[in-house]
C-alpha cells in the first residue's frame, strides 16, 4: 500500500498549527496598536509645535529641555538645539517599553513570530534569544527605569502645574487628562519587574529586611496587573498629547470645571 503523504519543506511550515482558534488576533493587535502609536509620536515629535497650551504641557515634549521650547523646564541644551525638543526626551520611555518584559514578548510575537503564538511554528529559522547584538541591549531594562522615574516625576510636576492658571488656582479638563496620564504611567513605571527586583527581589530572605519586604508586596500587587498597566498607559499617553495639540489648533476648548 502507498501513501500520499507530503513532506513539508520549512519554509512551507511557517505559522504552522493545529490551534483551531483565531490565535493571529492578538498578534495582529499588537502590531496595529504598538505600529499606529510609533507613527503617531513620532508624527508629533517631527512637528515640533502644537505641544504647550498654558498651562497644560504635552508628555511627548516633558521635559522641555531647550531653549526652543515654549515652555522651558530646564534650558539644558540651549539655544544651539534647533531639533524638536521632543527628541531629547523621547528616547526615555520609548527605551523603557522597548526593553519592558511584557513588550518584549508582545512584539516578538506579533512583528518577528517568534513565535507568532502558542502552538504556533516560528517565523525565524533559528533562534538566538537575547544572546546577540542587537537584542542583548535589552539588558539595560533596570538603567531605563531609573531614567523613568525621574520622567514620571517630571509628568506630576507638570501635572501640579496644569491647577495653576494665569487667573489663579482652577480645574480644567486638560488638568484631570495631566492627572490621569500621569497616574497611569506610574503605575506602569513602578509595577515593572525591575522595580519589583530592585525592591527586594535580590534578597536571600527577608526577615532581614522588613521594610523591602513591604515594599516588595506592594510592587508585587501592582506587578500582577502590568499588562494591563502596560496598554492603558500607552492609550493615554498618546491621547494626552492628542488633547493638548486639539486645543492648541483650536478644533476643541478646555472645559473650565472649577
Amino acid at each position: 500500500m502507498t501513501t500520499n503523504l507530503k513532506v513539508l519543506q520549512p519554509s512551507e511550515m511557517v505559522g504552522l498549527t493545529l490551534r483551531k482558534d483565531a490565535w493571529w488576533i492578538e498578534p495582529l493587535f499588537v502590531v496595529l496598536v504598538l505600529g499606529g502609536f510609533g507613527v503617531y509620536a513620532t508624527w508629533a515629535a517631527l512637528q515640533n509645535d502644537h505641544y504647550f497650551v498654558d498651562p497644560y504641557l504635552s508628555p511627548f515634549y516633558s521635559p522641555c529641555l531647550a531653549e526652543s521650547c515654549k515652555d522651558v523646564t530646564a534650558p539644558i541644551f540651549g539655544s544651539w538645539w534647533n531639533l524638536s525638543p521632543a527628541f531629547i526626551i523621547l528616547w526615555v520611555p520609548g527605551g523603557f517599553r522597548v526593553t519592558c518584559y511584557y513588550y518584549r514578548k508582545a512584539y516578538y510575537r506579533s512583528f518577528f513570530g517568534s513565535p507568532p503564538g502558542c502552538g504556533v511554528r516560528d517565523v525565524s529559522k533559528s533562534y538566538k534569544g537575547e544572546t546577540r547584538f542587537p537584542f542583548i541591549l535589552q539588558n539595560i531594562h533596570r538603567y531605563f527605569f531609573w531614567l523613568s522615574v525621574a520622567v514620571v516625576a517630571f509628568l506630576w510636576s507638570d501635572a501640579i502645574r496644569a491647577f495653576h492658571f494665569a487667573d489663579g488656582f482652577g480645574v480644567g479638563g486638560g488638568t484631570l487628562v495631566l492627572v490621569l496620564n500621569a497616574t497611569l504611567l506610574s503605575l506602569y513605571t513602578f509595577s515593572c519587574h525591575s522595580c519589583r527586583h530592585l525592591a527586594g527581589g535580590h534578597l536571600d530572605r527577608f526577615s532581614g529586611s522588613p521594610i523591602k519586604h513591604k515594599l516588595w508586596k506592594l510592587f508585587t500587587v501592582l506587578n500582577e496587573r502590568h499588562m494591563l498597566y502596560a496598554w492603558i498607559s500607552l492609550f493615554g499617553v498618546g491621547l494626552t498629547d492628542l488633547y493638548i495639540r486639539l486645543l492648541s489648533m483650536g478644533i476643541i476648548s478646555d472645559p473650565r470645571i472649577i
